[in-house]
């Protein structure tokens, strides 16, 4: 039986071309377009986590998702893009190395119980603010910037599995085949946010708001692809995962509790109840079995797997700090 539902038709339409937002990103586009951009300037010049390098880099990355109207599916693997992201990701993991050092003692069972340990005043949770505090409009703002991952929810963590083996691969698979429906089209967690956002009123086409998002937003997305498309980053992948896993039911709880306080409709709802009990459940299936699988088979990756724990945190903590400090000055992150 075909489960799909009209909405899901924007995935096979890809999305334009984003504006640019400075030099590299102008090139990167004016070379997807078939334009000779010259001599591509160098990312050394631009920040690690602004805008320009990271709209770049996510126009890039995306070659390898939907891609974009009017752009050939050949440049995917073409070597003057590859080229380029190749610098671009340099860049970018560099500053995530410097930024987040990991020691050579530090396990990954000490990195996944840091992220259990909240503060009891929920401050420096976004969770937690739009529980208590947010209103429609928040809700609806931080879902649009939250609809670069969640309408491709799970994709770029499906590029690790076959980079696993034995118990890591088959539970990995597992908690996957769970994002994605469990065989139902209409179950995938990508269409449950597209419904969800469609109970807000927001546009559910396929990266629609990405010229709206800031850089915090997008480094949160390309990390995921960064980790994704090397196989040499696989731990760092599975850290990245489990950190999702571990943090997500709880939060995700709060954000129901906060859809229901200011009357979303229920399929606004539910996106997130769903994640509240699958969630904890794959949270122990993660722990145990996907990161201790892989670290069982190679124990040398425990650092990466750290990394990509950490590096994580980071990058949602510098995200919700500027999320938080905007909508209590009464502003929007929305560009």
């Amino acid at each position: 039986m075909n489960h799909a539902r009209p909405r899901q038709q924007s995935r096979l339409r890809p999305p334009p071309l984003p504006e640019p937002r400075g030099a590299l990103s102008a090139a990167v586009t004016a070379l997807l377009r078939g334009s000779d951009p010259g001599s591509m300037p160098s990312p050394a010049r631009s920040a690690p986590y602004g805008d320009d390098l990271q709209l770049a880099l996510y126009v890039l990355y995306e070659l390898h998702y939907q891609g974009f109207e009017g752009v050939s599916e050949d440049l995917e693997w073409d070597s003057r893009p590859l080229a380029c992201r190749r610098a671009l990701e340099e860049r970018f993991l560099g500053a995530l190395r410097r930024d987040v050092p990991v020691d050579a003692a530090d396990t990954a069972r000490r990195a996944l119980d840091e992220l259990q340990v909240e503060p009891v005043d929920g401050s420096g949770s976004v969770s937690h603010f739009l529980r208590d505090h947010g209103t429609l409009g928040h809700l609806r703002e931080y879902a649009a910037l939250r609809s670069l991952y969640h309408l491709k929810e799970a994709d770029p963590h499906a590029w690790v599995i076959p980079r696993l083996h034995g118990r890591a691969k088959a539970a990995m698979v597992a908690v996957e085949f769970d994002e994605f429906g469990a065989g139902r089209a209409d179950e995938i967690h990508a269409q449950l946010f597209a419904d969800l956002m469609a109970d807000l009123g927001l546009d559910t086409g396929y990266g629609h708001y990405v010229d709206a998002a800031p850089a915090e937003v997008l480094t949160t997305v390309n990390l995921m692809s960064l980790f994704g498309l090397h196989r040499a980053l696989r731990g760092a992948l599975v850290g990245h995962f489990a950190a999702v896993e571990v943090t997500s039911s709880p939060a995700s709880r709060r954000l129901a509790e906060a859809l229901r306080r200011v009357g979303a409709g229920p399929a606004a709802v539910r996106f997130y109840t769903e994640h509240v009990e699958a969630d904890a459940v794959h949270e122990q299936v993660v722990r145990h079995d996907v990161v201790g699988g892989l670290l069982e088979a190679e124990p040398s990756l425990e650092t990466d797997v750290v990394f990509g724990i950490r590096a994580t945190t980071r990058l949602e903590e510098t995200l919700a700090a500027r999320l938080l400090d905007t909508w209590h000055a009464g502003g929007t992150m929305l560009r």
